[in-house]
């Protein structure tokens, strides 16, 4: 049996920035909804800096909240520093997660980079 911390629970009860944007320039798709884990993660970039970040998330709790605190911790920052967050930065702002969760936490990050290099390449 495993526990999750009081801000896993908080991220998995009332998670934090979930939908959609329009008008994303940037889209990142991570998992397989038909099996197991999914994230689509939808970013808004204006001069450099995420101003928006919004997700649709399908899995278990600890996905969920592993979603939204790697929302949290993008959102207002430069592409640089969110490129910069690791699976890591997510587990830690989550006070940590049960080691048989810690793969959850890839979907975060990872949906990130693909979010930020669907952004450059729409630049292109």
């Amino acid at each position: 049996m495993f526990f999750y911390t009081n801000e896993v629970l908080e991220h998995f009860r009332q998670p934090k920035n979930v939908g959609t944007i329009d008008d994303a320039n940037g889209i990142g798709v991570i998992g397989d909804p038909g099996c197991g884990d999914a994230l689509q993660l939808y970013i808004k970039v204006e001069e450099g800096r995420l101003i928006d970040v919004k997700y649709l998330i399908k899995g278990c709790p600890a996905a969920i909240a592993v979603a939204s605190a790697m929302s949290e911790l993008a959102k207002g920052r430069t592409l640089a520093e969110a490129q910069d967050i690791t699976d890591d930065d997510i587990v830690q702002a989550l006070g940590g997660l049960p080691e048989i969760k810690l793969h959850c936490s890839n979907l975060g990050a990872s949906a990130l980079y693909l979010a930020i290099k669907d952004y450059f390449d729409r630049k292109r």
